[in-house]
């Protein structure tokens, strides 16, 4: 008889993702959340039982039950599963048992980027007909899934390293797009603490594994125990050259140790995208696969959600959504704003996390150089307790001692109704956070039908 799974938090993207593969193997899956979502209504059109809540009678007897570190032990299915000795699995734990099923597993890790290069290697696999297994950290575009189990040679998949469980995972090919220090929470020594954990990831690997690194990013070239393959704009295996930015696409040229292996189009914004399609292509043909095959498709790839995504537009205003919430990735997403030459360009900034806004303090004031205008929004704590001395209100402060800013507290919902009669035609406003910041662009159309039924239109 298979398994029984029970996943806590079922409806969120990484867990939705493992619970969908499961029951597409014909396991049998039921969780709970504390809200309803478009993710869970996907479950549940597979046939997995979900709660909203978390009630201790809604936990099977005879279930494997599954867990992120987000879960707290004062969880009531959680004392349950313990008070019956039930198998308790993290969600990594079942992330490698998925890749042990017998496919070429192909992964993404790194600080930056995981979910960018995991999906555009999932989504040119699918396209050029494949069919690959995956379990990604987003929405495939077109596609609409973030998990998908299907007959195919190769499984795609997102390793995490903010909990240090990616030494569980043990790849046939695996790309570290960068490293920097972050989860300041868990490493405690910072890049150090990360690159030891790397170091060891990677000497767990099979001897024939291969190992892609970013080989202009300082940290990624610290690691050790092998033998790596780059890639690069100079001095790489792969090296990406003659870069040229359009408004609606990129393009570049592709040399394999200084020979011209292939040309490039992109339609993703930015240097960073660059460097992700490029550690896509490599990894792909590191890998075996027909690069000519899985090529055009590299061009038809939008993004994952949630990544410099445009979520509404109204009034000539542009509205977008970016998970942003390391200074590093708000300066690669806000790069993307050179594109929109002459237009006045609106970062609204959700710091995540006291401690990571604590740590990376002066690293976050230099991240916005390339926009007219910052608004910073309260902190979204993530369940972390306030740091005394770090908090929006006086980061605003030394923001706008050198550059245009603005404090407006409040929920995302009252920070859109201070900030939407401030708009004009021809504004671009880009979210920038991994809380609540993502409905931004909802609570500012909300505002303007509130502005039209005012008027009587």
């Amino acid at each position: 008889m298979r398994e029984k799974y029970y996943f806590i938090a079922i409806g969120g993207i990484g867990m939705s993702g493992l619970a969908k593969y499961l029951l597409e193997n014909g396991y049998e899956v039921s969780g709970s959340d504390i809200n309803d979502s478009k993710y869970i209504d996907k479950l549940r059109a597979l046939g997995a039982k979900v709660y909203i809540g978390h009630n201790e009678d809604n936990l099977p007897e005879d279930c494997i039950v599954v867990a992120s570190t987000a879960i707290k032990e004062n969880n009531p299915e959680m004392q349950k599963a313990r008070r019956l000795g039930l198998t308790i699995m993290h969600r990594s734990d079942v992330l490698a048992k998925l890749s042990k099923m017998g496919k070429f597993f192909i992964g993404f890790s790194g600080t930056h980027g995981k979910t960018t290069t995991s999906g555009l290697c999932s989504y040119v696999l699918e396209k050029a007909g494949l069919k690959p297994s995956y379990v990604v950290g987003g929405m495939l575009p077109d596609i609409g899934t973030n998990a998908h189990s299907q007959e195919g040679k190769f499984f795609c998949a997102e390793l995490d390293e903010s909990d240090g469980t990616i030494v569980k995972y043990s790849p046939d090919v695996v790309v570290v797009n960068n490293l920097e220090a972050d989860h300041l929470d868990f490493y405690k020594n910072g890049l150090t603490s990360i690159i030891e954990t790397f170091d060891k990831f990677i000497s767990n690997l099979k001897p024939e594994a291969k190992v892609l690194i970013n080989n202009d990013c300082k940290g990624a070239t610290q690691l050790s125990g092998r033998k790596f393959i780059t890639y690069g704009l100079n001095n790489a295996d792969y090296a990406a050259k003659n870069i040229e930015y359009n408004e609606d696409f990129t393009t570049f040229d592709i040399y394999y140790k200084g020979e011209f292996l292939s040309d490039m189009k992109i339609c993703l914004k930015g240097l960073h995208n660059v460097y992700n399609s490029l550690a896509v292509f490599a990894a792909l043909r590191e890998s075996g696969v027909d690069t000519a095959l899985v090529k055009p498709y590299f061009a038809n790839f939008t993004g994952m959600g949630r990544r410099f995504q445009k979520v509404c537009e109204f009034d000539g205003i542009s509205v977008y959504d970016d998970y942003a919430h390391h200074p590093t990735e708000i300066k690669a997403t806000l790069s993307s704003a050179k594109s929109f030459k002459g237009r006045n360009v609106i970062a609204v900034f959700q710091p995540h996390r006291y401690t990571r806004l604590s740590n990376l303090w002066h690293d976050f004031l230099n991240a916005f150089d390339e926009v007219n205008h910052v608004v910073v929004t309260d902190v979204y704590a993530a369940s972390e307790a306030p740091i005394e001395g770090i908090n929006s209100e006086r980061f605003t402060k030394e923001l706008a001692e050198k550059h245009s800013a603005e404090y407006i507290s409040g929920s995302i919902k009252e920070v859109a109704e201070k900030l939407f009669p401030k708009l004009k035609s021809g504004d671009i406003v880009i979210g920038l956070g991994a809380g609540t910041i993502t409905n931004l662009g909802k609570e500012l159309l909300a505002c303007r039908e509130e502005s039209l039924n005012a008027c009587g239109k």
